[in-house]
């Protein structure tokens, strides 16, 4: 156990210093100059210039990352292009945001999913189950975006029963989770789905029922539980894609969370900023498989010898 989560911990790092460095290359050859950016519309050659330097853009590539590098190792990730303020300030300040409507878009996925797949294998076979698998096709196939223009059209345009952006309240925040959810819960519809079908087929289950145990006790005191122990293992992995997968909602919904600040320095090519939520948001994708990793044998002791 613990030399598989070293393994996993030394990969973790190694995967860290990848992004990084793909990040700061790819950025790096973006054909927007920073240094024009900042100077202003109205700056001439050598007043670019001069701005180039204060930045230490006019330095080697290699001179560059390790710079950078160094100052990551002191949890140091730069500072602002445009709003001059340091990296690591802006993103703990939008951070909170981001951590509500992640975690509000889980509780909907895994409760919409959970509750559907359920039915689903209940009824298998049978018009539910066909519904549901419908509905989960199209919801693991919809844009993110589609999905939170149409409900922005109905609920809040149309209905008003949401406000169309801003944060603050539990109003501001459902049509957000429901479009982060939505995708979701078709994935783990589907996997409950075939969890439960197999251990509805178990002896111990038809054990049970054979008992005189109501068919409702039956699924929630002991199917059920068996069928999420891979559901719970898969929330430690999306911990992570909901941190890459909030730019798009955040941009559309105008939720101040490191997803819109993302958002806000592509547009205007503020390169520290883009590296330090590509960054955090790697973090938070390898930290979640790494709670994945570490949960797995808990929940299933029977591979804790692998």
């Amino acid at each position: 156990m613990a030399a598989l989560l070293a393994r996993r911990l030394a990969q973790a790092l190694a995967i860290l210093f990848g992004v990084a460095l793909v990040t700061f290359l790819l950025l790096h050859f973006l054909p927007a100059d920073p240094a024009a950016l900042v100077a202003g519309r109205s700056a001439n050659a050598q007043m670019i210039s001069n701005v180039r330097h204060q930045l230490g853009l006019d330095l080697p590539l290699p001179v560059q990352f390790w710079h950078y590098l160094s100052g990551l190792l002191q949890g140091d990730l730069g500072r602002s292009y445009i709003q001059r303020s340091p990296v690591a300030t802006l993103i703990v300040s939008r951070m909170p945001a981001t951590l509500v409507l992640m975690a509000a878009g889980i509780t909907v996925e895994v409760g919409l999913g959970v509750a559907l797949g359920t039915l689903a294998a209940v009824r298998r076979n049978g018009f539910a189950d066909r519904l549901v698998m419908t509905l989960a096709f199209v919801g693991v196939s919809s844009p993110q975006f589609v999905v939170a223009l149409l409900l922005l059209y109905v609920f809040a345009a149309q209905l008003g029963w949401f406000p169309m952006s801003g944060f603050g309240t539990a109003r501001h925040v459902v049509l957000p989770a429901l479009t982060l959810g939505l995708l979701g819960a078709g994935w783990y519809a589907r996997m409950v789905r075939s969890a439960m079908i197999d251990v509805l087929a178990q002896d111990y289950v038809r054990t049970a029922r054979a008992k005189g145990l109501s068919w409702r006790r039956v699924i929630l005191r002991h199917a059920l539980p068996n069928a999420l122990l891979p559901i719970v293992a898969m929330i430690g992995i999306d911990i992570g894609q909901f941190m890459g997968g909030v730019v798009v909602v955040e941009a559309v919904y105008g939720w101040p969370g490191i997803g819109q600040l993302a958002w806000q320095a592509i547009q205007q090519a503020d390169v520290p900023i883009i590296m330090g939520v590509t960054l955090v948001s790697s973090l938070f994708i390898v930290g979640g498989n790494l709670l994945a990793d570490a949960a797995a044998p808990i929940l299933d002791p029977r591979i804790r010898g692998r």
